[in-house]
């Protein structure tokens, strides 16, 4: 097989409707998660009314720490979708991401009720599943470029441009329940998608048998388990630094550096807008200069940029974080779907996405430390720069260059 032959073959119409769907999943995944800079502040208000900032911002990360352990049920829905088919893990994702965004809306009068319901939300959020179909059917010389794509529709800034706007006009909460809507127009879609070949292929050679959680694990072999490992950390040092900005961003300009929620509010649409572009420009050389430089770019620019922002306060230092932060997780969504076998894709993502998963409770509990030792947060974001410097430790393990390589190419070389 040739290495940019498409293997097993799809139209390129259909193709494109699957970039789409799986775009617009990734469209919900990205406004659940980051409605909350806009959020959080009213959040506080809330619940903490009358309790300086400082402290507020704290005892606020440290409950999002302790509830974030719910995340880690996210292994469960990758399994799924290895067993039950692209199609069923998919709706299963979906429901689990517009279900508790509705609950929000009129079950949260009570702040640990908010957190519960919260933290299964946020689950949905972080499993990423939507890369693995695209990656199971895109040709391999445009696996980067289709896989970017998808990731691009999802970060086109809807949620910073009219986010604020239902959350000033509707409450805070309403700016998690408009999910729900997505998820009934995402159900419809989902009806006309098919399950990859590849996954029927996987089904078909182990008799149709269901595959259990247990067996599952069993399979994955000595080299999935290093990819895990090189993966795990990555994401994980990811997870931590973005949860850092995405969480206490408005905090640090409407606090310390005295903005309005105005000001804010243009800061954060022009970071929004940059996050497209940062996909399609690492979609592009992901596929032209390939998957270890790109992530080298990323990490060491999210590095300049948060320490920068600690040093200045400048908002250019801000816009860059979620530039190079886009590019890191560029890689992240397009590696994680490649590398592993397609018979334990999904599960092997899921144990990824469930180790990085621990900067759920690490990434609030790190917070609630740092705001608590730096009250102008200077520190907190000069740490979280520094934490992206870890991602390029993976590099010492050697991961497999998997540029225009086909999944068949990519499992024999690992």
């Amino acid at each position: 097989m040739e290495s940019g032959e498409q293997s097993p073959k799809i139209s390129k119409n259909n193709l494109i409707f699957l970039v789409l769907v799986m775009g617009l999943v990734s469209s919900m995944d990205t406004w659940l998660s980051m409605i909350e800079t806009k959020a959080i502040p009213n959040i506080l208000d809330e619940w903490w009314p009358a309790i300086a900032d400082e402290v507020a911002r704290s005892e606020f990360a440290f409950l999002q720490g302790i509830f974030g352990i719910i995340v880690f049920g996210v292994f469960f829905i990758g399994w799924y979708a290895d067993a039950y088919g692209r199609r069923k893990g998919m709706m299963l994702l979906v429901l689990i991401m517009g279900v508790p965004a509705l609950m929000i809306v009129f079950l949260t009068a009570d702040l640990y009720v908010f957190l519960l319901i919260y933290s299964v939300m946020i689950m949905g959020t972080t499993s990423n599943l939507w890369e693995i179909p695209i990656s199971e059917e895109a040709p391999a010389k445009k696996r980067g470029m289709y896989g970017s794509a998808a990731f691009l529709i999802g970060v086109i800034p809807i949620w910073a441009i009219l986010g604020p706007t239902i959350i000033d006009s509707y409450g805070w909460r309403m700016g998690y329940g408009v999910m729900f809507f997505m998820m009934i127009v995402l159900f419809i879609l989902l009806y006309f998608i098919k399950d990859t070949q590849r996954w029927k292929e996987t089904e078909e050679a182990r008799g149709k048998k269901r595959l259990g959680i247990m067996e599952a694990l069993r399979k994955l072999r000595p080299e999935d388990r290093k990819y895990i490992i090189i993966a795990t950390l990555v994401y994980l040092t990811w997870t931590i630094s973005f949860k850092m900005a995405t969480t206490f961003g408005g905090e640090f300009f409407t606090g310390p550096l005295g903005m309005t929620d105005a000001e804010f509010n243009s800061i954060l649409t022009i970071g929004g807008l940059l996050l497209p572009v940062s996909a399609l420009i690492s979609g592009i050389l992901l596929d032209k200069i390939g998957r270890t430089i790109v992530l080298i770019l990323g990490s060491l620019g999210s590095v300049i940029c948060y320490i920068g922002l600690g040093m200045t306060g400048m908002p250019t230092f801000y816009w860059g974080m979620y530039f190079f932060m886009s590019m890191v997780l560029t890689w992240i969504y397009v590696y994680l779907a490649e590398i592993f076998p397609t018979e334990v894709r999904a599960t092997s993502v899921g144990v990824c996405v469930t180790g990085a998963r621990f900067g759920y409770v690490v990434g609030p509990l790190l917070s609630g430390v740092l705001l608590a030792m730096f009250a102008d947060m200077a520190g907190f974001w000069i740490v979280g720069g520094l934490l992206m410097l870890i991602p390029l430790i993976a590099l010492a393990a050697k991961p497999l260059e998997t540029k225009g390589k086909t999944l068949e190419e990519i499992k024999a070389e690992r």
